[in-house]
């Protein structure tokens, strides 16, 4: 099997072949990626074209330095969450300049499916977006995506360090703010039973 960097070299001399195989093979963890920062699956899928429409031409561009071509295209599917509104105009006429390959398989196979998904990955999401920028991009990519430091820290173009620190800081930070949702819930189950109760008395 050929490795990434093959590929990607393959793919700065026009071989759409070639950038065909890395979508197929890097395709489902950027869209993967898009939906846990957007909780919105159709969201995803225009941003996973996104990404790899700005790979194909940035192909001669970027000397992919690390065995895998996935950190860079998910600090690449970063920025086009930061700018989302923009990079979606913007890419929109061109992505049917794209090489020829395979749409991103739907991963639900019922759209009730695929509401349910979306609904969880909001209520996530309204926790996570309690974090600072820097800390959420570090927790996605390490958490979520399942890079490693240093690969996380290509990525971001930031220092290893840099990446162990935030995500030991995103990590306090998302218990600290777990404990307080389930607090705040058990509080607000404890005033309606109250309520309840109170209602009966009234009978």
């Amino acid at each position: 099997m050929d490795t990434d960097l093959e590929l990607w070299s393959r793919a700065a001399g026009d071989d759409g072949g070639a950038f065909g195989a890395l979508f197929d093979r890097h395709a489902r963890s950027v869209y993967n990626h898009c939906f846990r920062r957007t909780a919105d699956w159709s969201a995803a899928e225009d941003l996973t074209s996104v990404v790899f429409l700005e790979a194909w031409r940035r192909r001669r561009q970027v000397r992919i330095s690390n065995d895998s071509v996935l950190p860079w295209l998910l600090g690449v599917a970063n920025n086009a969450l930061r700018n989302r509104s923009r990079s979606l105009r913007r890419h929109q006429a061109a992505i049917g300049r794209l090489p020829s390959m395979n749409s991103v398989t739907d991963p639900a196979q019922e759209v009730a499916e695929r509401l349910d998904d979306e609904q969880q990955m909001r209520e996530i999401l309204a926790v996570v977006n309690r974090l600072p920028e820097a800390d959420r991009d570090v927790l996605a990519l390490c958490v979520w995506a399942g890079l490693s430091y240093e690969d996380a820290a290509v990525a971001l173009n930031i220092p290893v360090g840099t990446v162990r620190s935030r995500l030991s800081r995103a990590r306090a930070r998302m218990k600290k703010l777990s404990g307080a949702e389930l607090e705040a819930e058990s509080g607000h189950r404890r005033s309606e039973r109250h309520m309840a109760l109170r209602k009966r008395e009234e009978l």
